[in-house]
């Protein structure tokens, strides 16, 4: 990214607010009911008339020709592909089944059929940019280029191992289901992040002013336009089909769940872990400067990760500071690190975007296996306001949290790149957009504070990156306390806008009088902002929280209603919260 120049307490729901939710929840769900009805119209036309054909065949009445099931096959691709936002890809993908309409099997007018067969035609697309970036590498002797291209390179099977997980998750649950409600939230949270991946490359090229840079958007197109369908197929028309079948949507239930201490995605086990005070559990490995451990750096101690490990993996780092630029790679599954306090057991490092490092290489930590928990430990870059992009934290990781951690720097400091995140009672610093990103992610009490930038820069504390309005990525801020962190002279906003979907809710949050009036900021000065992005704010307080100054533009809400913000909530928001139980970190679950 660049500079600026280019409450309630927990209680139980009492009668009469038991009986109101109930009639809001059918009042709810009746319109979910119609909007599925109207929605899904050609779908099920298409869908009854090959059953029709079928129940024709088995009872021996007239067959079904070759060319009615072709005709009514083209139908239910063309009724799937009506929501994408590539309509003409999508049928295109899908249209070679026409052909072999004579010998498919009826199923494949199934909706959740043709979506799993869209999704195994973007990974086909995408495995053909798998020798791009060494070709492109090949060509060019600029160091910036070589190393923007290396990152695309990653990035692409990150996407292809996002896609292949969605594919793999679609078999059936023993009772003939093929999708639960709690797969199509992790299909939709891995498909976001398969987009983000593609778009990070983009943006890595572009901040180097790479001169391949038009040539790799070009190669692109098709894969991003295809995993952009597959994820509007799941969030539109798959995720409608569970609502109809379900007499009370999973979500909708959650609202009722009043009282419970941790969200519900975190473990018995993982609770008992991050609860305790001092960790009586023997860690797997120990790490320390000193040589009491097994290793004396943290590198070491992650090359004994076990790939892909089913059960947590501990590594208890003991006080110091460690300078080393540390990396989980996305097979290192299920690991909790913790040290001996924020202040006390710190990971240092200086990579930084003026040094010569892209800045989705600048991370001093770099975490991208799901399951990740961090504990008690601080990670800062050094690189100082100066070097302009500076990572600190950048994390992909699925399901990952982030429990009583500091993160330290300037510009760029925590990059929330994608997946599912919580953090939870952290101290965030820095200047321009400080934390960023496309995850679904939630800010829980945690201290965020802006400090003083360079001369001829003001502070801006998010920029969310969603491109696609299919996406379930954005920010979420709740019960947290914004202050500057020294003595802020310049002007600082709230966020502004990175993409064309930036979506940003702040709530329940003390705001100082560090924060401009207007409160955000555009990402290109003197011009507004696309409408579709979606910014809000709701029972802020402080001096900074006044929203009679705030900007008008069409995407912004200076007040939105309880209803609204409870849908950026951790039981709303990160979907398919089942996690964060196991995790143990104390948590608030809604708006109460």
């Amino acid at each position: 990214m660049d500079s600026i120049k280019s409450f309630k307490g927990y209680g139980k729901v009492d009668a009469i607010e038991d009986q109101e939710f109930r009639r809001k929840t059918r009042k709810r769900i009746i319109i979910i009911a119609v909007s599925v009805v109207v929605l899904l119209t050609l779908i099920i036309a298409a869908v009854v008339g090959v059953s029709i054909h079928k129940t024709n065949n088995d009872d021996g009445n007239e067959a079904t020709s070759p060319s009615s099931s072709s005709s009514t096959l083209a139908n239910s691709i063309k009724a799937v592909c009506s929501v994408t936002h590539y309509p003409n890809s999508c049928f295109s993908s899908l249209s070679s089944l026409e052909t072999k309409a004579a010998t498919t099997s009826n199923k494949a007018a199934d909706p959740e059929e043709l979506f799993k067969l869209s999704m195994e035609a973007a990974v086909n697309e995408l495995s053909k940019l798998s020798t791009l970036p060494n070709k492109l590498i090949a060509k060019t002797n600029n160091v910036r280029d070589k190393a923007a291209l290396l990152d695309c390179q990653s990035l692409y099977q990150e996407a292809i191992d996002q896609l292949n997980t969605s594919i793999s998750s679609m078999q059936s649950d023993g009772n003939g289901k093929l999708l639960t409600a709690s797969k199509i939230d992790d299909m939709k949270t891995w498909l976001s992040a398969s987009l983000t991946d593609l778009q990070t490359c983009l943006d890595g090229l572009e901040e180097t002013n790479s001169t391949s840079l038009e040539e790799v958007r070009k190669a692109m197109q098709s894969s991003t336009e295809l995993t952009s369908n597959s994820l509007a197929i799941v969030s539109k028309i798959i995720n409608l089909l569970q609502d109809f079948d379900l007499p009370i949507h999973r979500r909708l239930r959650k609202l009722l769940e009043f009282g419970i201490e941790f969200p519900e995605w975190v473990g018995p086990t993982d609770r008992k872990l991050l609860q305790q005070e001092d960790t009586t559990t023997k860690p797997n490995v120990t790490v320390a400067k000193d040589g009491t451990g097994n290793f004396k750096t943290i590198t070491e101690a992650v090359a004994s990760i076990p790939k892909k490990s089913a059960s947590r993996f501990l590594i208890y780092v003991k006080q110091g500071v460690y300078e080393e630029n540390v990396i989980l790679d996305k097979k290192k599954w299920n690991v909790m690190m913790y040290g001996d306090g924020k202040t006390k057991t710190i990971v240092s490092g200086n990579l930084s975007f003026v040094g010569g490092t892209p800045t989705f290489a600048t991370a001093t930590f770099v975490v991208v296996g799901k399951g990740f928990i961090a504990k008690d430990i601080g990670i800062r870059n050094t690189a100082g306001a100066q070097n302009h992009q500076a990572v600190a934290l950048r994390s992909g990781s699925d399901l990952s949290v982030f429990y009583r951690c500091s993160f330290d720097g300037f510009q760029d400091t925590l990059y929330a790149h994608s997946n599912r995140q919580f953090y939870r009672d952290c101290d965030i610093t820095g200047t321009i957009d400080f934390i960023f990103g496309n995850a679904a992610v939630v800010f829980q009490k945690c201290n965020i504070l802006p400090r003083q930038p360079m001369a001829n820069q003001f502070n801006t504390i998010t920029a969310q990156g969603k491109t696609d309005q299919n996406q379930n990525t954005g920010i979420s801020i709740q019960r947290c306390n914004i202050l500057p962190l020294d003595n802020v002279t310049a002007s600082t906003y709230l966020g502004r806008p990175w993409k064309n979907y930036s979506t940003t809710v702040i709530m329940q949050s003390e705001i100082a009088a560090v924060v401009d009036s207007t409160g955000w900021t555009p990402w290109i000065p003197n011009t507004l902002p696309p409408s579709t992005i979606f910014y809000a704010e709701n029972q802020n307080t402080g001096p900074g929280s006044a929203v009679d100054k705030r900007v008008t533009w069409e995407g912004y809400k200076s007040t939105i209603t309880d209803q609204q913000a409870s849908q950026f909530t951790v039981n709303n928001f990160i979907q398919g919260s089942d996690w964060l139980p196991q995790t143990t970190v104390t948590y608030d679950a809604s708006l109460q």
